[in-house]
Protein backbone atom coordinates (compact mmCIF):
# COMPACT_ATOMS: atom_id res chain seq x y z
CA UNK A 1 0.00 0.00 0.00
CA UNK A 2 3.22 2.63 -0.45
CA UNK A 3 3.57 2.49 -3.92
CA UNK A 4 2.58 6.21 -4.86
CA UNK A 5 1.72 4.78 -8.05
CA UNK A 6 -1.61 3.74 -6.93
CA UNK A 7 -2.73 6.44 -5.26
CA UNK A 8 -1.72 8.71 -8.48
CA UNK A 9 -3.61 6.59 -10.90
CA UNK A 10 -6.62 7.14 -8.19
CA UNK A 11 -5.43 11.02 -8.11
CA UNK A 12 -5.82 11.03 -12.02
CA UNK A 13 -8.81 8.71 -11.89
CA UNK A 14 -10.71 11.04 -9.57
CA UNK A 15 -9.75 14.07 -11.38
CA UNK A 16 -11.48 12.39 -14.90
CA UNK A 17 -14.38 11.83 -12.83
CA UNK A 18 -14.37 15.41 -11.40
CA UNK A 19 -14.29 16.86 -14.75
CA UNK A 20 -16.36 15.09 -16.02
CA UNK A 21 -19.28 16.00 -13.50
CA UNK A 22 -17.95 19.71 -13.38
CA UNK A 23 -18.53 19.71 -17.08
CA UNK A 24 -22.21 18.31 -16.93
CA UNK A 25 -23.44 21.69 -15.06
CA UNK A 26 -26.27 21.21 -12.91
CA UNK A 27 -29.24 19.77 -13.55
CA UNK A 28 -30.89 23.39 -13.32
CA UNK A 29 -28.41 24.52 -16.37
CA UNK A 30 -26.63 26.63 -13.86
CA UNK A 31 -22.69 26.35 -13.80
CA UNK A 32 -20.91 24.43 -11.12
CA UNK A 33 -17.99 25.86 -9.21
CA UNK A 34 -15.84 24.32 -7.01
CA UNK A 35 -16.36 23.06 -3.53
CA UNK A 36 -14.43 20.24 -2.37
CA UNK A 37 -14.86 18.32 1.21
CA UNK A 38 -11.41 18.30 3.40
CA UNK A 39 -10.82 14.44 4.61
CA UNK A 40 -8.30 13.51 6.82
CA UNK A 41 -7.73 9.59 4.97
CA UNK A 42 -6.02 7.34 6.74
CA UNK A 43 -4.09 3.91 5.91
CA UNK A 44 -2.22 5.57 3.30
CA UNK A 45 1.46 6.49 3.01
CA UNK A 46 2.29 9.83 5.21
CA UNK A 47 3.68 11.39 1.68
CA UNK A 48 0.41 11.20 -0.32
CA UNK A 49 0.44 15.26 -0.30
CA UNK A 50 -2.81 18.07 -0.26
CA UNK A 51 -4.36 16.80 -2.83
CA UNK A 52 -5.49 13.88 -1.50
CA UNK A 53 -6.83 15.96 1.48
CA UNK A 54 -9.55 16.74 -0.92
CA UNK A 55 -12.79 14.91 -1.74
CA UNK A 56 -13.89 16.35 -5.32
CA UNK A 57 -17.23 18.24 -4.95
CA UNK A 58 -19.70 20.91 -6.83
CA UNK A 59 -22.10 23.74 -6.11
CA UNK A 60 -24.49 25.25 -8.42
CA UNK A 61 -23.44 29.15 -8.62
CA UNK A 62 -27.28 29.56 -9.75
CA UNK A 63 -28.74 31.89 -7.29
CA UNK A 64 -31.68 29.66 -5.33
CA UNK A 65 -30.50 26.65 -6.63
CA UNK A 66 -27.07 25.95 -4.63
CA UNK A 67 -27.37 22.09 -5.73
CA UNK A 68 -24.47 19.83 -5.03
CA UNK A 69 -23.04 17.62 -7.67
CA UNK A 70 -20.17 15.25 -5.77
CA UNK A 71 -18.36 12.75 -8.35
CA UNK A 72 -17.99 9.54 -7.89
CA UNK A 73 -14.41 8.72 -6.34
CA UNK A 74 -11.86 5.75 -6.81
CA UNK A 75 -9.50 7.21 -3.71
CA UNK A 76 -12.88 7.14 -0.71
CA UNK A 77 -15.06 5.24 -0.03
CA UNK A 78 -18.20 7.21 0.89
CA UNK A 79 -17.75 8.85 4.32
CA UNK A 80 -15.20 6.11 5.11
CA UNK A 81 -12.57 7.49 6.73
CA UNK A 82 -10.07 5.22 5.89
CA UNK A 83 -9.06 5.30 1.89
CA UNK A 84 -10.60 3.11 -0.13
CA UNK A 85 -7.61 0.81 -1.31
CA UNK A 86 -6.90 0.23 2.67
CA UNK A 87 -10.90 -0.98 3.05
CA UNK A 88 -10.95 -3.30 -0.29
CA UNK A 89 -7.53 -4.91 0.65
CA UNK A 90 -7.79 -4.91 4.33
CA UNK A 91 -11.09 -6.55 4.37
CA UNK A 92 -9.72 -9.10 1.79
CA UNK A 93 -7.26 -9.92 3.53
CA UNK A 94 -9.20 -10.61 6.35
CA UNK A 95 -10.85 -13.64 5.02
CA UNK A 96 -9.97 -16.35 6.91
CA UNK A 97 -8.59 -14.28 9.82
CA UNK A 98 -5.92 -15.31 12.00
CA UNK A 99 -4.47 -13.85 14.83
CA UNK A 100 -1.40 -13.29 12.77
CA UNK A 101 -3.12 -11.69 10.25
CA UNK A 102 -5.65 -9.70 12.49
CA UNK A 103 -1.91 -8.56 14.39
CA UNK A 104 -0.66 -7.38 10.86
CA UNK A 105 -3.63 -5.84 9.56
CA UNK A 106 -3.62 -3.48 13.07
CA UNK A 107 -0.03 -2.71 12.81
CA UNK A 108 0.02 -2.29 9.03
CA UNK A 109 -3.20 0.14 8.85
CA UNK A 110 -3.84 1.02 11.99
CA UNK A 111 -7.50 -0.61 11.86
CA UNK A 112 -9.01 -2.44 14.98
CA UNK A 113 -10.56 -5.65 15.12
CA UNK A 114 -13.87 -4.00 15.47
CA UNK A 115 -13.49 -1.72 12.11
CA UNK A 116 -12.35 -4.61 10.33
CA UNK A 117 -15.02 -6.36 11.43
CA UNK A 118 -17.84 -3.30 10.50
CA UNK A 119 -15.96 -3.33 7.45
CA UNK A 120 -16.49 -7.16 6.24
CA UNK A 121 -20.38 -6.21 7.27
CA UNK A 122 -20.45 -3.37 5.14
CA UNK A 123 -19.12 -5.75 1.88
CA UNK A 124 -21.47 -9.21 2.99
CA UNK A 125 -24.53 -6.79 3.95
CA UNK A 126 -24.63 -3.11 2.55
CA UNK A 127 -22.94 -3.47 -0.66
CA UNK A 128 -23.84 -6.94 -1.53
CA UNK A 129 -27.96 -6.19 -1.13
CA UNK A 130 -27.24 -2.19 -2.71
CA UNK A 131 -29.10 -2.38 -6.08
CA UNK A 132 -25.46 -1.76 -7.54
CA UNK A 133 -23.73 -5.08 -6.36
CA UNK A 134 -27.28 -6.82 -7.71
CA UNK A 135 -27.40 -4.91 -11.32
CA UNK A 136 -23.67 -5.27 -11.53
CA UNK A 137 -23.03 -8.51 -10.68
CA UNK A 138 -24.23 -10.25 -13.11
CA UNK A 139 -21.04 -8.96 -15.45
CA UNK A 140 -19.03 -11.99 -13.70
CA UNK A 141 -19.07 -15.39 -14.71
CA UNK A 142 -18.80 -17.28 -12.88
CA UNK A 143 -20.86 -14.95 -10.14
CA UNK A 144 -18.53 -13.73 -7.31
CA UNK A 145 -20.14 -15.00 -4.03
CA UNK A 146 -21.41 -12.70 -1.60
CA UNK A 147 -19.32 -14.40 1.46
CA UNK A 148 -16.30 -14.15 -0.83
CA UNK A 149 -16.54 -9.97 -1.01
CA UNK A 150 -14.48 -8.43 -1.70
CA UNK A 151 -11.24 -10.39 -2.22
CA UNK A 152 -13.79 -12.51 -4.72
CA UNK A 153 -14.24 -9.49 -6.74
CA UNK A 154 -10.80 -7.98 -6.10
CA UNK A 155 -9.39 -11.44 -8.05
CA UNK A 156 -11.43 -10.33 -11.44
CA UNK A 157 -9.23 -7.83 -11.81
CA UNK A 158 -6.38 -7.84 -13.95
CA UNK A 159 -3.76 -6.09 -15.35
CA UNK A 160 -1.25 -3.16 -14.28
CA UNK A 161 -3.21 -1.67 -11.37
CA UNK A 162 -6.16 -4.10 -10.73
CA UNK A 163 -6.80 -1.95 -7.18
CA UNK A 164 -7.32 0.93 -9.07
CA UNK A 165 -9.53 -0.63 -11.30
CA UNK A 166 -11.80 -2.23 -9.07
CA UNK A 167 -11.89 0.61 -7.18
CA UNK A 168 -13.00 2.20 -10.19
CA UNK A 169 -15.72 -0.35 -10.44
CA UNK A 170 -17.09 0.59 -7.32
CA UNK A 171 -17.17 4.23 -7.54
CA UNK A 172 -21.03 4.83 -8.14
CA UNK A 173 -21.15 3.62 -4.22
CA UNK A 174 -19.06 6.51 -3.32
CA UNK A 175 -21.91 8.69 -3.89
CA UNK A 176 -25.11 9.40 -2.26
CA UNK A 177 -27.16 8.09 -4.77
CA UNK A 178 -26.06 4.48 -4.88
CA UNK A 179 -28.83 3.54 -2.33
CA UNK A 180 -27.15 1.36 -0.32
CA UNK A 181 -25.83 3.76 2.07
CA UNK A 182 -24.21 1.92 5.18
CA UNK A 183 -21.64 3.86 7.03
CA UNK A 184 -18.82 1.69 7.91
CA UNK A 185 -15.86 3.92 8.94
Amino acid sequence: MTDARLYRVLQQIDEDLAGTARGAGCPCGGVLHSACYPRKPRGGPADLGEAYGKRFSFCCAEEGCRHRTTPPSARFLGRKVYLGAVVVLATALRHGPTRWRLRQLREFFGVSVRTLARWRDFWRVAFAQSPFWRGASGRFLPPVAADGLPGALFERFTGAQPLALLLTFIAPITTTSWAGGGRAS
